[in-house]
Order: C-alpha cells, then sequence, then structure tokens
C-alpha cells in the first residue's frame, strides 16, 4: 500500500508548493497584505527602473521649423495622438516608427508652412498676365527658393534676399550686372565661419545669370557686413582656401615622415614638422625667339626682286607710258662693261637682247623666312617654392646588464639613414633651398598613470548622479527582500511543531503529559499534526481508496481530540499556550 502511494504522488516540487500554499492560507491578512504588497513594490521599482533607463528611440521629424511653424506641428501631432519632442533649433522628433506616417499626413494639411514663397508662385499664373508682373513673380520665385536654400545651413535661422536686376540695354557698354543683397538671421550664439560665407556668396552668385561674385552683400540681424570676411578679395593677400592649401600639404609631407619612421622605431616615437613656402602668385609669359642665321640653300626664300637695265645709256622702258618715259638718256659718265654672262645677244628679262656694244645692269633682292617661336606660359598657382623640415626621434630602449631597458642614443650611422629616408620621402631638391634637420633625444616620460584610488575618484565624480540613482534602488529592493519578504517566507518555510499524546513531545522536545493525540494522523512511526496529515492526502492524492481511508482515520482522531478537550480543558490550554509560545 504505502509502495503504491509513493509511485502515485505528484513531483516533490508541487508538494512543496502546496504546503507553502497552505501555509500562506493560514497567515494572518495583515501579513498577506504586508507580503503582497512588498511583491508589487519590487516589481513597480525594477520595471520603473527598466522604463527609467530605456532611451526612447526617436527620430527628427523636421528641423529649422519656425516658432509659427512649430506650433502648427505640435497641433496636429497632438490631434493624431502621436507622442513628440522639442530640441533646440526649432527640431521635432517622434518616434521612428511614426516619421514617415507624420510627414504624410502633415503634408496633407500643408505643414510645415515656410515663411517665404518659390516657384510654387508660379504654378498659378493668371490669364493675361503683364510681362512685368511675369518678371516680377520669377524675381520673387527666385529670392524665396535662395532663402529656403540658405536656410538649410545649420547656424541660420532665416534668411532674405533681395536681387536687383537693372534694365538691359540694346548697347553693350551701358549693360550693368545685378546684384543681390542677403540678410541672415543666425541662432543665438551661432556664428558662420570664412568657409560658409564664400559658400553662401558663391550659392547667389551661380544662381542669378551675370551676377559677379563682388556684387553679392551678405549681413546678418547685427548689421556686421559678412561678406568681407570671407576672403575672397584678390589683393588681400592669402584667403582661407589658400591657407588650408598650405595647411594640408604640410600636413602629407609630415605623415609621409612619420609613416616611414613608425615602423622603425614604433608608435609615438619621432615627430616630424614641415614648414612649405607655396607660391600663389598667377604668372603669364609670352616670349618671342629667333634662330641664328642660316645658309640660304636650307632657308625657305620668302620673296625676290630684280631689277635690270642697259648700262650704253639705252635704259630699257620703264616707268609710266608717255612722253617723259620716252627721253634719251644722259651720256655715261664712265665706261660700263658687260657683266659676266651678259654677252651679245643675251635676253634680259623684258624680252631685248643685248647689243654688242650695250652692257646689262642687273640688281637681284632676296628675302629669305626667319625661323621665329612666340611661346605664351601660364605657371599654375600652389607650386612649392620651398621646404624646410624638423624631425626629432626618440633614443632607444635597450636593456643594460641588469636587463633593465634604459634610453640609448642612436648611432651615427643610424641617424645618417633616418636623414636619406626623410629626404627621400618628402621630395629633397638642393637646388629648391630646402633644408632637413634630424635630431636624436629622449623624449619626456609620458602620462603618469593614476592609480586606483584617483581612478575611483574620477568615476565617482563623474557619474554621482548615477551612483546615487542606483544606490537609492538597491537600498529599497533589499529592504523590501529583507525586510518584508524575508520574514514571511521564513514562516511560510518552517516546519510545524510536531503534537504529541500520551508519551510524545512538543515543539520544544519536552515530553507532554496527559494522553490522547490532538489534531494528528497515526501513521507507521507515531503522530503526526494536521499539516502532515494534508501533506499525507495530497502526496496520495491520485489513490481514491487510501484518500477515503486517510479522512476515516483523520475523523477518527479529530474526535478522539475533542473529546480530550472536553475531558481535560487544563491539558488543552496548555498545548495551546506551547503553540503560541513556539510562534513567537
Amino acid at each position: 500500500m504505502a509502495d503504491l502511494a509513493e509511485e502515485n504522488a505528484p513531483p516533490i516540487w508541487r508538494a512543496r508548493l502546496n504546503e507553502a500554499n497552505d501555509r500562506f492560507k493560514t497567515l494572518p491578512n495583515n501579513k498577506k497584505i504586508l507580503f503582497l504588497a512588498a511583491l508589487a513594490a519590487i516589481f513597480a521599482v525594477i520595471v520603473g527602473a527598466v522604463i527609467l533607463n530605456r532611451t526612447p528611440n526617436y527620430r527628427v521629424l523636421f528641423s529649422n521649423v519656425a516658432d509659427r511653424d512649430g506650433g502648427q506641428v505640435v497641433a496636429a501631432l497632438q490631434q493624431m495622438n502621436i507622442p513628440y519632442q522639442l530640441g533646440e533649433g526649432g527640431v521635432i522628433s517622434v518616434p521612428s516608427d511614426k516619421v514617415y506616417d507624420a510627414r504624410l499626413r502633415l503634408a496633407v494639411q500643408g505643414l510645415p508652412k515656410t515663411g517665404g514663397v518659390g516657384f510654387e508662385l508660379m504654378d498659378n499664373q493668371r490669364f493675361g498676365i503683364s510681362q512685368f508682373a511675369e518678371q516680377v513673380n520669377y524675381q520673387r520665385a527666385i529670392e524665396g527658393e535662395l532663402a529656403r536654400t540658405i536656410e538649410a545651413v545649420g547656424s541660420v535661422e532665416s534668411a532674405r534676399v533681395h536681387i536687383a536686376t537693372p534694365k538691359q540695354s540694346v548697347f553693350v557698354r551701358e549693360q550693368q550686372p545685378p546684384t543681390a543683397s542677403v540678410m541672415l538671421t543666425l541662432f543665438r550664439g551661432r556664428m558662420l565661419d570664412a568657409g560658409q560665407i564664400a559658400g553662401i556668396l558663391h550659392l547667389v552668385s551661380s544662381s542669378v545669370p551675370n551676377l559677379p561674385l563682388k556684387n553679392v552683400t551678405v549681413v546678418d540681424q547685427e548689421g556686421n557686413l559678412l561678406s568681407k570676411q570671407a576672403g575672397l578679395d584678390e589683393n588681400s593677400g592669402l584667403d582661407q582656401r589658400q591657407l588650408s592649401f598650405v595647411r594640408q600639404i604640410e600636413e602629407s609631407y609630415v605623415k609621409r615622415i612619420e609613416d616611414i619612421l613608425e615602423p622603425i622605431f614604433g608608435k609615438g616615437n619621432s615627430r616630424a614638422q614641415i614648414t612649405a613656402n607655396v607660391d600663389f602668385s598667377e604668372v603669364e609669359q609670352t616670349s618671342e625667339t629667333f634662330k641664328p642665321n642660316s645658309t640660304p640653300s636650307p632657308s625657305a626664300t620668302r620673296s625676290q626682286q630684280i631689277s635690270e637695265r642697259l648700262a650704253n645709256g639705252a635704259a630699257l622702258p620703264s616707268g609710266v607710258p608717255g612722253a617723259l618715259s620716252n627721253q634719251p638718256p644722259s651720256a655715261a659718265s664712265a665706261p660700263i662693261t658687260l657683266p659676266p654672262g651678259a654677252a651679245p645677244g643675251t635676253a634680259t628679262l623684258s624680252g631685248q637682247t643685248v647689243g654688242p656694244n650695250g652692257a646689262l645692269q642687273r640688281d637681284i633682292t632676296t628675302n629669305y623666312e626667319v625661323d621665329k617661336t612666340i611661346q605664351h606660359t601660364r605657371l599654375p598657382q600652389g607650386l612649392v617654392k620651398r621646404l624646410s623640415a624638423a624631425v626629432v626621434v626618440n633614443y632607444r630602449r635597450m636593456p643594460d646588464k641588469n636587463g633593465e631597458l634604459k634610453p640609448t642614443p642612436l648611432t651615427t650611422q643610424e641617424v645618417q639613414q633616418i636623414n636619406n629616408l626623410v629626404k627621400e620621402a618628402m621630395g629633397y631638391n638642393v637646388q629648391r633651398g630646402d633644408t632637413l634637420n634630424v635630431v636624436n633625444a629622449a623624449f619626456a616620460d609620458a602620462e603618469i598613470p593614476l592609480t586606483m584610488q584617483e581612478k575611483v575618484t574620477d568615476y565617482v565624480s563623474n557619474n554621482a548622479p548615477n551612483l546615487i540613482k542606483y544606490t537609492l534602488l538597491s537600498i529599497a529592493v533589499l529592504y523590501l527582500l529583507f525586510g518584508v519578504v524575508r520574514p514571511i517566507m521564513r514562516d511560510l518555510t518552517k516546519s510545524p511543531p510536531a503534537v504529541a499524546g500520551e508519551g510524545g513531545v512538543d515543539a520544544n522536545g519536552q515530553p507532554i503529559a496527559g494522553g490522547g493525540r490532538l489534531l494528528g494522523v497515526a501513521g507507521e512511526d507515531g503522530e503526526v499534526g494536521t499539516a502532515g496529515a494534508a501533506q499525507m492526502m495530497d502526496e496520495v492524492g491520485a489513490n481514491s481508496a487510501l484518500r477515503e481511508a486517510q479522512i476515516r482515520h483523520y475523523t477518527s482522531n479529530l474526535e478522539a481530540v475533542r473529546d480530550m478537550v472536553k475531558t481535560d480543558p487544563r491539558m488543552a490550554a496548555q498545548i495551546i499556550k506551547e503553540w503560541i509560545n513556539a510562534d513567537e
């Protein structure tokens, strides 16, 4: 019978749970309420801590929103029951899963409304509008679009653009370029650097036809002229872009040197600085060179002129036909002989032949082509005229006789190798006037490591609010666990006192005088209390026949206890007193 009960008995954890449930039911109501309140408080503290430390996933819905538009957007979000957060600079954020839905629903309502108008002004053109009105609307649209674009800059709260376009003239000399003025309202505490101002100037200049950069004026809300701060005046020397270019060149050379020395000496054991002399002047040069005179044979003939006349006084017909050209020549003042090759009968250029007593005079002028070269040279800006480099290398750490690492200077050969490497890395040029100085010296010690006490102090000082918050939460949870829950759980898990009949013992192990069994169930090895009887009944709950037998046995024992209380009430009172003292 006992083996059958053990086989059909429920698991131990279920029996323990049932036992705890029964004991919880026997507790007074005030302890039950206190226990449940403690559990609820612990759960609330844990949930509150999780919610408090959970970062909500919000994304930007709109940024740089004006106050009027922001109020309308917030009102619309409240009507749509969408949570939102307001940030600095007109930033409105909503939960990440509702960003696109909110944008679409707000777009249907036409929100946010911008302060100016753009090209949407051209959508609803009236029929029969004049050319002047159409030109004004187009200019307003250009100004509005430029203002919207400039407002996208992070430091600009609002912008207004005014464009003055002069009347076009048919005469080229009388044409005047347009001008533009930009009024910026910056956020409080913000400012624009020279690069941002130059960007705004170029943006406006590129958006308006025939608008030169110098005709754009930019001012802020306090009337400060910002366009002069961009440094775009060609006669003012270096501007910000040129200084940035020089800095980039120097940093690139420094990186080359450190990259080639770092694998040899380790990270942080070498330092390099470069000073670059960069020429930003614009040079245009035109040169025309002629080659020396060469022999006539390889040269090309440009022109040739030949003149002939008879030396015997009968000049060849020349000049303008008429009486003056037919006059007889004057008498010869000197004898003239025929030149070589001008024999009698030789034909002249005019087709006449030289007579037996005549002489021919011939003049030949030949012009040859002259070789010349015309060269137009424009030197680029930003040429490096000279480099000055300074390199310092740390001592090597070499072990001494005792095995300790000590700084050791480099040898002359090693310094020379470093010098050669740096020259090759920087593109050393003697003709350009470059200089290089390599120094081997001991670096100062690095930062002294902080002690544990200093680290703890720094951590506490930097995280004091979080530490205080978590400390208070921990104290509250520990108080609820050890001050409220633990005593109640100890009462639930405490073994009930054994009640003895004749020859039995009480909760303190003392024999109890008198006979009979009080609220007990007789087992194989003695009496068992009511809790034991309930536990036994639960353990053999699968066997209904055994359960009925135990119930009958329990009923008979209960009648015996009632009879004992009636016959000997003093003994019953003494036993109850012992129970009360044991519970306390």
